[in-house]
C-alpha cells in the first residue's frame, strides 16, 4: 500500500471514530432541552391551573370567560408538551420559549387577581371604629390617665352603655380605683359642653370622641393651647350587617369624610352622595345632599337639629341614619372616602374629563384654575374642584354637583376598557384608601354582571336645593350656620330615588 493510501486510510479511521462523539453530544443537547421543555410544561400547567382558580374565585368573571381562558390554557399546555417530544432542536426551544411566556403572563394574572381579591377583603368592614380623647386643663399636673386618680370626669351622652362602660372601666385600672362606683363624672349633652365645663373647672377632665377635636377647635378661642390630652384609646363597636339579594336593587351612601391620610378617622363628613344602584335597568341615580343641611341626627342629638357634616363625627351609621330620616328611605351600605383617596384614584386613571358650569380659581397645596367647558383635571385639581363652593352664587349646592360631576366621570373611566392599562396602579392607589360594608361577593356580582352583558349604564344626578340659611344652634358645635332643607326639592328627590329604585326592564 501506497504512503497516500495509508494516510487515506488514517484519516477515515479517525473520522469514524470522531462522528459517534458529535452524535452523542448533539443527543446529549437535545435530551436537556427536552428536559428543560418538561420542568416547564409542568410549572406552565401549575400556574395555569392557579390562574383559573383564582379567576372563578372572585366571582366577578362569567363562567363561559372562565372556560374559554382553561380551553386556551389547556390548549397550550398540551401545544407545549407536544413541541417537546418532537426530536427537533428548534421545536424544544419553541416549546421552552412558549411555556417561559406564558408562565410570566399568568404569573402577572394571578398577581392582580389575588391584589383584587385581597383590597376587597381588606375594604370590607362591618365594625365602627372611635377614638375617645380625655383631656385635661393645660396647666393640670397630670400628665396621664394614671395621674388622674380622684378626678371628676365630664361625659358626653352619647357614648352608648358599652362605650361607657369601657371607659368607666379602663379609668378604674388606671387610677388603681377600688369599682367603677368610685369613678365620679357628670352628664353633658355635648362635646362643647363637656370642653366648656372643663374650662370653668366645672370637671377635672373631659372626655370625647376625638372626631370632635376639628369641630371644638373652630367654636373655642385658642382650645387647642388650653388643654392636654392624658389618654386616647379605640372602642370598636361591631355595626349591623345587611345584606340585598343578588340582582336586587340598594341604596349606597359615599361619604367623604374632611382629612388626609389615615381612612379609619372619624371626621366630618362633608361629601353625602346617595348612590341608588338597579342592576335590573342598569341604572344608578346619584343624590347628593349639603353638609350645612340643618337635620337631626337620630338616636344622637337628643331632638336637636345639627349640619348634617357633623353626623360622621359619629360613625356612618350615623350619617346612614341621617339621611333615611331625611329622604324616608334605606340605605343598605356605605363607602367611605377622603381627599387622599380621590387624589390616587383620579392620578391612576390618568385624570378625568369633567365639565364646569362656572370659570374660577380655587386652592388646595396650590392654586388650580378651571374653565367654563370641559377640564381635563389630575387628581389635585378634581380634589379643588370638588371643594369649591365660594366662587359660586349656589354655593354648596353648586359644589354638591360638581362633587357628582367628578364621581359620573370616574365611574365611566373605571368601567370603559381602557382601565385594563392602569389597571396596576388602580389597585396601588385603592390600597388602604377606603371602607366599606358593601359585601365583596356583591361588587363581584356587579362586576360579572357588567362582563356579561357589556351594556352602558345610564348614570343620573340630583342634589337637594337650599331652603335658605343662617346662624342656629347645633347639637355639636353650638351656634353655627347652617343651610335649612328645601321639603320641596327633599320630597322630589324622594321621588326620584323611589322611581329609580323601583323600575323594571321593559318587556
Amino acid at each position: 500500500m501506497s504512503k497516500k493510501e495509508k494516510n487515506n486510510s488514517k484519516l477515515q479511521a479517525e473520522t469514524d471514530i470522531k462522528s459517534p462523539q458529535k452524535k452523542s453530544k448533539s443527543t446529549v443537547s437535545i435530551t436537556k432541552l427536552r428536559s428543560a421543555g418538561a420542568v416547564l410544561s409542568l410549572v406552565e400547567a401549575v400556574s395555569a391551573g392557579l390562574f383559573i382558580y383564582l379567576l372563578n374565585g372572585t366571582g366577578m368573571i362569567p363562567w363561559k370567560y372562565i372556560m374559554t381562558a382553561f380551553a386556551i390554557l389547556s390548549a397550550t399546555v398540551l401545544l407545549v408538551v407536544l413541541l417537546v417530544s418532537i426530536r427537533s432542536k428548534r421545536t424544544r426551544i419553541a416549546a421552552i420559549v412558549i411555556s417561559a411566556l406564558m408562565i410570566i403572563v399568568q404569573g402577572i394574572g394571578c398577581n392582580y387577581l389575588y391584589r383584587t381579591m385581597h383590597l376587597l377583603k381588606d375594604a370590607e368592614s362591618s365594625y365602627k371604629t372611635d377614638y375617645l380623647n380625655i383631656v385635661v386643663r393645660s396647666d393640670d399636673p397630670a400628665q396621664e390617665l394614671a395621674d388622674t386618680d380622684g378626678y371628676q370626669f365630664g361625659l358626653v351622652d352619647d357614648l352608648s352603655k358599652d362605650e361607657k362602660e369601657t371607659l368607666l372601666e379602663t379609668i378604674r385600672k388606671e387610677t388603681g380605683a377600688d369599682s367603677v362606683e368610685d369613678i365620679h363624672y357628670k352628664s353633658y349633652s355635648s362635646a362643647l359642653e363637656a370642653s366648656n365645663g372643663l374650662l370653668d373647672k366645672e370637671v377635672d377632665a373631659a372626655v370625647y370622641r376625638e372626631s370632635y377635636g376639628s369641630v371644638l377647635e373652630e367654636v373655642i378661642d385658642s382650645y387647642a393651647d388650653r388643654i392636654r390630652v392624658v389618654e386616647n384609646y379605640e372602642i370598636r363597636t361591631e355595626m349591623e350587617y345587611e345584606s340585598v339579594e343578588p340582582g336586587e336593587p340598594f341604596n349606597l351612601l359615599i361619604s367623604g369624610i374632611d382629612v388626609k391620610g389615615d381612612i379609619s378617622q372619624a371626621s366630618r363628613s362633608d361629601v353625602n352622595i346617595i348612590v341608588t344602584i338597579n342592576p335590573k335597568t342598569k341604572k344608578i341615580l346619584m343624590t347628593t345632599t349639603p353638609r350645612d343641611y340643618y337635620v337631626e341626627i337620630p338616636e344622637v342629638s337628643n331632638g336637636m337639629r345639627d349640619k348634617l357634616t357633623h353626623a360622621g363625627i359619629y360613625g356612618e351609621d350615623a350619617s346612614i341614619r341621617t339621611l333615611e330620616n331625611l329622604y324616608g328611605i334605606d340605605i343598605t351600605y356605605y363607602v367611605r372616602v377622603n381627599f387622599t383617596t380621590l387624589i390616587d384614584i383620579v392620578d391612576a386613571i390618568d385624570g378625568v374629563d369633567v365639565w364646569s358650569d362656572y370659570e374660577f380659581e380655587c386652592f388646595t397645596d396650590s392654586k388650580v384654575y378651571i374653565n367654563k367647558g370641559w377640564n381635563h383635571l389630575n387628581g389635585r385639581q378634581a380634589l379643588a374642584f370638588c371643594r369649591e363652593r365660594y366662587s359660586f352664587p349656589d354655593g354648596d349646592n353648586q359644589r354638591g354637583k360638581d362633587q357628582e360631576a367628578v364621581l359620573k366621570a370616574i365611574i365611566e373611566k373605571v368601567t370603559s376598557p381602557a382601565l385594563i392599562v392602569n389597571a396596576s396602579a388602580l389597585l396601588d392607589s385603592m390600597k388602604g384608601s377606603f371602607q366599606t360594608d358593601l359585601p365583596e361577593s356583591k361588587i363581584a356580582e356587579l362586576i360579572n354582571q357588567q362582563l356579561s352583558e357589556g351594556t352602558d349604564w345610564i348614570i343620573l344626578r340630583q342634589a337637594a336645593d337650599s331652603g335658605g340659611g343662617g346662624m342656629e344652634q347645633t347639637y355639636s358645635a353650638g351656634l353655627a350656620s347652617v343651610t335649612w332643607p328645601d321639603e320641596y326639592s327633599v320630597k322630589k328627590n324622594k321621588a326620584r330615588i323611589n322611581i329609580i329604585f323601583d323600575e323594571r326592564p321593559a318587556e
